[in-house]
């Protein structure tokens, strides 16, 4: 797929800032990310769509190059301090290139923003300057095997030992699991009974770690050169350093890493590929030619692609809508899961339009609808599939969820620099 320089849409100013200067800037990103979409992924997104089997290495290098992975992480840390929206542009204007590149770009945001909200300064100064230079990227390790992604059903424990824990269990489906060089792991470190809000623990574990094993990468259905595997740990010790966050709040670590980041970073994801569905679609019913006019001439044709263009227009406002509450410190932990759920389901109807009104050239194996279908598949499960977004919706809707992670967490749980107290 190539990459055509855009211009933000008129619809986003409102999301992209209050000032001028601010607006300016996430213009300049979103042009920076395009310019650097063509330059350097186009020209590997068809190396990376024709083998599978094969971990992409040399996009996360050109990206960690740039200090993307540290989008968020403040200039303190040497990250570029940049806030959400702008994550959001560059996830997404890569992924209108290739998903397997904007999901290289959001999986190690996730255990970024667990250091972020409950990492110790001490912790942030040891892990996010190596994230912010591209020495290190980061991985968060929840799901299981067996439980998938119900946290609540964790298998992998973690025991006390003086002053080290040690871990045993295997996680699965890792975002980045082949490049990272420590994982955020969430085990189980309270005896059986114990409410899971308090029985489970974060740790940081680096990949280098005795008892460590990370499988062979498994090509997945798309997302082609995205490792996303398994770690298997056998009595790993690691430091009471280690630990991130307080003893039994792995729970809140990895929900609220998973609202804050996780949800948008896929409605990104979402967002590039529908894009792109929509841009070879209107294309195709342009160029080609049926009677004396071309298939775009048609009105059945056309009533379908106003479907699809309704479902993009409303999937980027929330997108970025969401994304701007959450940069305000405003209560949008809905919102959040709001725009990752309608963002795959409206991709995901507009992606089977797509291939529908190819008709037989959608069957084509080198035709790129094919892998736009494959990659929009891989939306849906992470951070809670629609059945879990549908849940949280509801509890929204009945008032019975009062936890905003995106309105009291950084008051609520950040540690802040020991030089500037509070």
């Amino acid at each position: 797929m190539s990459a055509t320089p855009t211009t933000p849409p008129p619809a986003l100013r409102p999301y992209l800032g209050e000032t001028a200067e601010d607006v300016a800037r996430h213009e300049l990103l979103w042009h920076e990310a395009d310019a650097f979409a063509a330059e350097h992924i186009a020209p590997r997104a068809v190396h990376m769509e024709a083998a599978p089997g094969r971990v992409e290495r040399k996009v996360a290098e050109l990206i960690a190059e740039r200090g993307w992975f540290a989008v968020t992480v403040p200039t303190a840390f040497g990250g570029l301090g940049a806030g959400h929206v702008a994550k959001t542009i560059l996830i997404h204007r890569t992924a209108c290139v290739s998903a397997a590149a904007a999901a290289i770009i959001q999986a190690t945001q996730i255990p970024v923003g667990g250091l972020l909200h409950f990492g110790t300064y001490e912790q942030k100064c040891r892990w996010l300057p190596g994230v912010a230079d591209g020495s290190l990227l980061l991985s968060i390790a929840v799901t299981e095997p067996t439980a998938g992604g119900h946290i609540g059903g964790t298998e992998t424990t973690a025991e006390r030992e003086g002053t080290h824990w040690v871990i045993t269990g295997s996680k699965i489906h890792i975002g980045n699991s082949h490049l990272a060089g420590a994982h955020l792991v969430v085990a189980r470190t309270a005896k059986a009974g114990v409410r899971t809000s308090r029985a489970l623990t974060a740790f940081m574990v680096e990949t280098d770690r005795q008892g460590l094993t990370l499988a062979d990468h498994r090509p997945g259905l798309g997302l082609h050169g995205f490792s996303a595997g398994r770690l298997d740990l056998d009595h790993v010790r690691v430091p009471e350093e280690n630990v991130v966050g307080e003893v039994g709040r792995g729970l809140s670590v990895a929900q609220s890493s998973s609202i804050l980041y996780g949800r948008p970073n896929l409605a990104a994801v979402s967002l590039g590929i529908h894009e792109q569905v929509m841009a070879t679609t209107a294309h195709h019913l342009k160029t080609r030619s049926r009677y004396r006019g071309t298939l775009s001439d048609l009105p059945v044709l056309r009533n379908r692609i106003g479907d699809m263009e309704a479902r993009l227009r409303a999937a980027r406002i929330l997108a970025y809508q969401s994304v701007h509450l959450l940069d305000h410190g405003l209560p949008c932990d809905t919102d959040l899961i709001n725009a990752k759920y309608l963002g795959h389901q409206w991709a995901m109807q507009s992606t089977q339009d797509a291939m529908e009104l190819h008709a037989a050239q959608a069957l084509d194996g080198d035709y790129v609808l094919q892998q736009l279908w494959r990659d929009i598949q891989h939306t849906y499960p992470p951070a809670g599939t629609g059945e879990v977004q549908r849940i949280q919706l509801a509890k929204a809707a009945l008032d019975e969820d009062p936890i905003q992670w995106s309105e009291h967490l950084t008051t609520d749980t950040a540690q802040p620099d020991p030089s500037h107290p509070s």
